[in-house]
């Protein structure tokens, strides 16, 4: 019992990872209607902001991560400015082709600056140990990300549901002429909306580096899951790709455990048989 529940929650964690990296695509995605494949290279800046941080300049890493998501965030606030803006209205295909063009750029300035290889983190020692839960133990870190996550989703759910932010969101998406005829500024908000996701993108990214490592093909790596999550939460759910993400992560590290010579195909396994079900996602609101 013990293995199992050592296995479950290391899954679990791992779902949480998935969640910090997705929950900024289910609100662009969710929320704005657009096709952001980027999601995936702002993550990386996030992650090689963390890596510059404490690797070049030697902070602390906790101290980095608020600097991972604001340094994100105001960069995709300029690429929303300057380039999304003008496609929102493009349909899906221009949106993809232009956003996965945008992650193949993001790549070679990434291998030009930083190199091709593998990048970690020193993480403190306080995160790099094991905490005993009665006779488990359990990975710090991991921990520490399971944290992290329930802390992003309190926020995010709030936010967004319960203040006056989150009410002209959903006014903008829902009827934008509406929206501006009572005087809100749609543009403005868009602007924000999107950088809150890229922003939250880019902390996903820096949690992950201890995990996925980061080089230039992170944003790759990163899209297929991200996808999924959001997939099968369903789009506008943030609930939806909490309840996903740690699906998927128990699933994921329970079969690579478990069934070695299937594990990897699980989680796709899930997403199939549960959109079969559901097309829209476990609480997708269309």
């Amino acid at each position: 019992m013990s293995q199992l529940f050592a296995v479950l929650f290391d899954g679990f964690a791992y779902g949480m990872l998935l969640f910090l990296l997705s929950v900024g695509l289910s609100v662009t995605l969710g929320l704005m209607n657009f096709t952001n494949l980027a999601h995936g290279a702002f993550a990386m800046v996030g992650g090689y902001v963390t890596y510059s941080l404490v690797e070049l300049a030697g902070w602390p890493f906790l101290a980095t991560l608020p600097f991972a998501f604001l340094i994100t965030a105001i960069i995709a606030a300029g690429f929303e400015r300057f380039l999304f803006r003008r496609i929102y209205e493009a349909g899906e295909l221009n949106q993809v082709l232009f956003t996965i063009g945008l992650v193949f750029a993001a790549s070679a300035v990434a291998a030009y600056f930083f190199g091709t290889v593998h990048h970690s983190v020193d993480l403190p020692a306080y995160l790099t140990g094991f905490i005993e839960v009665g006779s488990v133990k359990l990975p710090a870190y991991r921990i520490f990300l399971v944290v992290v996550a329930l802390v992003v989703t309190a926020i995010v759910v709030a936010g967004l549901e319960y203040t006056r932010f989150g009410a002209m969101v959903r006014a903008s998406v829902d009827n934008q002429k509406v929206a501006r005829g009572l005087g809100l500024n749609v543009n403005r908000i868009f602007a924000l909306t999107f950088a809150l996701g890229s922003g939250l993108a880019g902390l996903g990214g820096a949690l992950a580096i201890d995990i996925l490592s980061l080089d230039p093909s992170f944003g790759f790596h990163i899209l297929v899951l991200v996808l999924i999550v959001v997939a099968v939460g369903g789009l506008g759910s943030i609930w939806g790709s909490f309840l996903a993400a740690a699906c998927l992560g128990i699933f994921d590290v329970a079969g690579k455990y478990f069934i070695p010579e299937l594990g990897a195909f699980l989680i796709y396994l899930f997403m199939v048989a549960l959109l079969f079900i559901k097309p829209r996602g476990l609480f997708g609101r269309r």
